[in-house]
């Protein structure tokens, strides 16, 4: 294996007991959403906007994005989010739980595997191999590109 020393370290989550990364480079923060307001006529992946330390940041259920089973949820557990920017925009992805930031070699990182589930391999940029789990780097603009599907239906 080429190990070309370049690593990047990822942000990693989980929802619907799938475990995901993200670029840390992509985070601007962690936090627990509070006050989420409901957007009427919003598509069901739109969980409404809050207001985080000033900002009004548009709430994104990952699992409904993902068109996954949140754990979360089932257990009524509080959501944590992961504060994202794309553009001039602040978004909060709704996640059931953070993990750890993980230093990963990006010689590793290896494209989808042919079963990866389709609506995930539409969001992911490769994944990892971690003791018999996948680590499915998600790609934050495909993931906030929320018109995708609209234009495909």
């Amino acid at each position: 294996m080429n190990d070309n020393g370049k690593h990047t370290e990822y942000v990693t989550f989980t929802t619907a007991g799938q475990i995901f990364g993200l670029p840390i480079e992509r985070v601007q923060d962690v936090f627990k959403p509070s006050q989420i307001t409901r957007v009427p006529l919003a598509g069901p992946e739109i969980a409404g906007v809050l207001n985080l330390r000033g900002r009004i940041v548009t709430a994104i259920h990952l699992s409904n994005r993902l068109d996954l089973e949140s754990q979360a949820a089932v257990h009524g557990a509080p959501p944590m989010a992961i504060g994202i920017e794309s553009g001039s925009e602040s978004f909060g992805l709704l996640v059931d739980t953070v993990g750890e930031v993980l230093k990963m070699p990006d010689s590793e990182l290896e494209p989808n595997p042919i079963n990866l589930d389709r609506k995930l391999a539409r969001v992911s940029q490769g994944v990892f191999r971690l003791d018999g789990k996948l680590l499915v780097v998600l790609d934050v603009d495909r993931v906030l590109d929320l018109g995708v599907e609209a234009a495909a239906a």
